[in-house]
């Protein structure tokens, strides 16, 4: 009997870089948005579930432009990320309007998920390869180990601003130290923090391509408790707890082994408005070459 997994796509985001839902904005030749090439992949490489975590007010546009098409080919469920939805004696702090981060969106989705998963981001494009090594894994995966897909740090820029990227250092194929690292951007001098900081060109980044088991969810559950405690009262209004940062800290109390997976594709994705004709051009190739059906659900 073929296990089953699940593919978890991070999409409620509210887009402010770019102006809008970046999350099913349309990319390919049929009107497709980068997350249907992401669930196409997934289904190919032998995924069976699907859960989206969005925001409960976009349910009904995500099931017009998205779900209503995809709902023939992979089981969909919803997962609902809520800025109130905290432990018990915490308070919201007043004027927060900013979700929590990405921990929070995973645990989001704790109730729904109950195998072997991906978790990644709505608005990347991670290539087929990255699903398939990924779907291999999590078929003989136990609840110590989790594993991720990273790219060289060069080649997850974009040219129109900053970006935000898990910054990573690895030893003999696993990792070892992540640090969620923002402004990034390339200078006369190299790549560099917003510090001004070299990074290096060839260093891995994660792009929130994870594969867990259910047990990440306790993991995370005490992570997210710690961050309450001990951060927001430092930055009421934005602080958020990262998914690559409390990865990085399971792995240091060795909580959490984390292979890292290699891809021979390309990532590429929408920062700023301002990247979109790049990512129209790779689809329309893609397309038109035969990589993707012209029409990804008949």
């Amino acid at each position: 009997m073929q296990k089953d997994l699940t593919l978890v796509i991070l999409a409620a985001g509210m887009g402010s870089r770019y102006g809008g839902l970046k999350q099913i904005d349309k990319f390919g030749l049929s009107g497709e948005a980068i997350i249907d090439f992401s669930i196409y992949d997934a289904i190919q490489a032998g995924f069976n579930k699907l859960v989206l975590i969005i925001r409960k007010e976009h349910e009904a546009i995500f099931e017009e432009v998205l779900v209503g098409a995809v709902r023939p080919h992979i089981d969909v469920k919803y997962a609902f990320q809520d800025i109130n939805d905290v432990p018990t004696g915490f308070e919201v702090p007043k004027g927060r309007v900013k979700p929590w981060g990405t921990t929070h969106a995973l645990l989001a989705a704790k109730d729904v998920v109950d195998s072997p998963f991906i978790i990644c981001n709505a608005d990347d494009y991670y290539g087929k390869a990255a699903f398939k090594v990924m779907g291999d894994f999590l078929r003989n995966v136990s609840d110590h180990e989790a594993a991720m897909v990273g790219y060289r740090l060069n080649n997850t820029l974009t040219d129109h601003g900053t970006v935000t990227r898990g910054v990573c250092k690895a030893e003999d194929g696993y990792l070892v130290d992540i640090v969620e690292t923002d402004s990034i951007k390339r200078s006369d001098k190299g790549v560099v923090d917003g510090d001004d900081n070299l990074l290096g060109e060839d260093k891995l980044a994660s792009m929130n391509f994870w594969g867990f088991t259910p047990a990440i969810f306790d993991l995370m559950e005490g992570k997210f408790d710690e961050f309450l405690e001990s951060k927001v009262a430092q930055n009421p209004e934005k602080a958020e707890a990262l998914l690559p940062n409390d990865v990085g800290e399971l792995i240091k109390e060795d909580k959490l082994s984390v292979r890292i997976l290699e891809t021979p594709d390309a990532w590429f994705g929408v920062t700023y408005q301002e990247d979109k004709p790049r990512v129209l051009a790779e689809f329309e190739n893609f397309q038109k070459t035969g990589v993707y059906p012209e029409k990804l659900w008949k």
